[in-house]
């Protein structure tokens, strides 16, 4: 009798990734943002990346973030990364101001966070989209 070991077409445990960004956009009712990105995980893997962020709401305003940084939860494989991640917020800012949140995709979340410049009030729903460069 002869057993074949098959690999496993997933990483033996999680990876750590990240995101490095920078966005900019506006909103009135309809919220667009748009910016491009490097992420870059523990195993070495990395990927040039452009993301959009769209949705509608009860929002106005105009921002840009700088320096953005997001942390992955769930990842196993750089590309399981790109797609459509759900996303839900509440802003408020003037000048100079400061974000956090989450999206989700599957099993897979993003904890973005980044401080930036613009002014915005509202509430907001949609996506948050990663697609490679």
């Amino acid at each position: 009798m002869l057993v074949a070991a098959v690999p496993n077409a997933r990483a033996a445990g999680p990876v750590d990734c990240k995101l490095h960004f920078n966005m900019s956009g506006w909103s009135a009712f309809y919220k667009t943002l748009s910016g491009s990105g490097t992420v870059s995980c523990d195993n070495g893997q990395r990927m040039s990346v452009s993301i959009r962020s769209k949705g509608g709401g009860l929002t106005f305003g105009k921002s840009r973030i700088e320096n953005g940084v997001g942390e992955f939860s769930g990842v196993h494989d750089i590309h399981d990364l790109l797609g459509t991640y759900a996303s839900a917020e509440a802003h408020a800012g003037a000048v100079k101001s400061a974000s956090a949140q989450v999206v989700t995709k599957g099993d897979i979340s993003l904890a973005l966070s980044g401080k930036g410049e613009g002014w915005d009030l509202g509430v907001a729903f949609g996506n948050f989209i990663i697609s490679a460069r």
